[in-house]
């Protein structure tokens, strides 16, 4: 037995390390490599697992483990602020897609109750695999991937009372099964002492691994409390997946965030990758090949009808952008995990014949692994478009503001710090930025800011360069950054411009058209270098004296560099030589003794550079 189990995880990890990067290679994404890996060793691959219904049990831990990992990202102040999308276009999705469904089985003659059933289940999408793709994309915070998530949170809050009716639509509800109030009451029993122990019970728990100071206490704490909170969960009849996430909800703003995270997040990309290939293996191609053109058919038809009513959704009750809405519309078209368990349920209830049984499965399986290609494809048409969209949409008309004292380009973390400083002090700005995206999310927020493109003559005529006193280009993207700067010095040369640096090189290439460079991380980076010596016994005082001249040495150094800098071997031989000056630069100090802090050595207030 143990060598059997050894050689099966053995197998299913060299088939995850040669189908993974293979298909990655060819830009296929790591989910279709694992379905592949799961077709090739299931029932009708090779035949390693002959019966994929435990490793799909089991593997949904993988599951489980994801939506926890996504609630230490939220907060119940950011879920609150989420209600609308989550039950109001999560909830048209599941009504709308359903009937539409449901109406479409009821014309082959399937009975209402049948219909219903069948219509709900294929209207939810994969949890797992909608958020894989969307993380390896690295759009879970795009305006498409946060609406996606939201209709697969109200989706799995759906799936619940689903299952739970079936019974009572077949007539043949478990002896043990009760009353549904007692169903009823048993949900939010566990909803509340997954409340009250992740608000209370889990953050003494996780104070307690830490203090004792063993490092797999601590793995073991964050597994223990994402295993209990789907178990107490799954005890009331609920999803495993919905316990999880709402413990790590409830964990978000906790001191362990990010070391739970930590901990969890090794075990969850394991066990996902084992449950995509569990999904595999569950693929009937023996269905699929007695009747290819029917499944194939039913797939397509899902996946369209879905398609449309997401990119519908997506559009108005949404408020994404077409190219947005198409994305929506890829990644969420598919069927869910949730459709095995309905299907089996409507099954062994007796609503579901065993052939409909296997063509539903299969019309699933087939949509999750055509899923994958769905996406790639909509990226690469999307793809070539994105920019030519964002430049079709014309630059936002600038009000009159009179002759505004600052213009700021490029409104991310860098220069948002800068126009909030600005509005404390009331200074009136025109805010600029090239990315449709965040101008509308700032708008959102209350800002005034202008969606263009600072490289366009046009628009800094438009927002008053000529008569401004100061520039502020803080744009992320350098390329632009100095593109925009030599149209400044060149339209307007007495304007003065303070711009942002992303390290010694862009300060210089800035420093040739004569602008003042800031670089980005220094300020901070400096700020925290005195903290750390005061943490290390150097006196307050004395710590912010070193530093204060060790940025005066770096500065000098800057200066005297950017004279040289396009010499490589002058260049390496100056930084050279700047090097042994830093050495020695505070050795006079060291050399007295140092001054007596005081009662209140290393109390002093902090700054608050971002």
């Amino acid at each position: 037995m143990h060598g059997s189990g050894l050689q099966l995880a053995l197998v299913f990890l060299l088939a995850a390390v040669i189908a993974v990067p293979l298909f990655k290679r060819f830009g296929l994404g790591a989910v279709l490599g694992y379905l592949a890996a799961g077709v090739a060793l299931g029932p009708d691959g090779v035949g390693v697992v002959r019966d994929a219904e435990p490793v799909l049990a089991a593997s949904e831990i993988g599951v489980v483990m994801m939506l926890f990992v996504i609630g230490l990202e939220l907060s119940l102040a950011r879920l609150k602020l989420m209600r609308r999308p989550v039950f109001l276009t999560g909830g048209l999705q599941v009504a709308i897609s359903g009937a539409a469904l449901a109406a479409m089985v009821a014309l082959i003659g399937l009975g209402w109750k049948v219909a219903i059933v069948v219509g709900l289940g294929l209207a939810l999408s994969s949890t797992a695999f909608g958020l894989q793709l969307l993380a390896e994309r690295k759009a879970l915070h795009s305006g498409h991937g946060r609406l996606a998530f939201a209709i697969l949170l109200f989706q799995d809050l759906a799936a619940v009372p689903l299952i739970a009716a079936i019974p009572l639509l077949a007539h043949a509800a478990a002896p043990d099964a009760g009353h549904p109030g007692w169903a009823l009451l048993k949900a939010i029993a566990a909803l509340a002492a997954v409340f009250f122990g992740g608000r209370y019970l889990l953050r003494r728990l996780f104070r307690t691994a830490v203090r004792i100071g063993v490092p797999e206490m601590q793995t073991a704490s964050a597994l223990l409390a994402v295993l209990g909170a789907a178990w107490v969960v799954q005890l009331a009849g609920l999803s495993m997946g919905l316990g999880a996430f709402l413990a790590g909800v409830l964990l978000a703003e906790s001191e362990f965030r990010h070391e739970i995270e930590s901990q969890i997040e090794p075990f969850k990309g394991l066990l996902l990758g084992l449950f995509f290939m569990a999904v595999g293996m569950s693929i009937d191609l023996a269905q699929v090949a007695a009747e290819p053109v029917l499944v194939l058919l039913a797939t397509l038809l899902l996946m369209a009808v879905k398609f449309a009513i997401l990119f519908w959704l997506g559009r108005y009750p949404g408020g994404l952008r077409p190219r947005e809405a198409l994305r929506l519309g890829g990644v969420l078209s598919l069927g869910g995990e949730f459709a095995f368990v309905i299907f089996a349920e409507a099954a062994g209830a007796g609503l579901l014949e065993a052939a409909m049984h296997n063509r539903l499965l299969a019309v699933v399986g087939l949509s999750m692994a055509l899923t994958p290609l769905l996406v790639i494809a909509l990226a690469r048409l999307l793809g070539g478009h994105e920019v030519a969209e964002a430049a079709a949409r014309d630059f936002d008309p600038i009000h009159d503001h009179g002759h505004p004292q600052v213009i700021i380009a490029g409104l991310g973390r860098f220069g948002q710090i800068v126009a909030r400083l600005l509005v404390a002090q009331k200074i009136p700005f025109v805010a600029l930025d090239a990315d449709p995206a965040t101008v509308d999310a700032l708008r959102r927020s209350g800002n005034v800011v202008y969606f263009g493109d600072p490289t366009r003559p046009e628009l800094l005529r438009a927002s008053g360069a000529a008569h401004a006193r100061l520039f502020i280009n803080a744009i992320d993207d350098r390329e632009a950054s100095l593109r925009t700067t030599h149209l400044l010095r060149h339209l307007y040369p007495h304007l003065r411009v303070f711009a942002r640096a992303h390290d010694r090189r862009h300060a210089w290439q800035l420093m040739d058209l004569q602008v003042e460079a800031f670089r980005e991380t220094f300020a901070s980076a400096l700020e925290m270098g005195r903290e750390v010596l005061v943490a290390l016994d150097v006196p307050r005082e004395v710590a912010t004296d070193r530093t204060r001249r060790f940025r005066e040495h770096d500065e000098r150094l800057l200066a005297s560099h950017h004279r040289i800098y396009t010499d490589a071997p002058a260049l390496l031989q100056a930084l050279r030589e700047g090097r042994a000056e830093l050495e020695h630069l505070f050795e006079a100090d060291q050399a007295q003794p140092e001054p007596d802090p005081g009662p209140d050595r290393g109390t002093g207030a902090r700054g608050g550079a971002d």
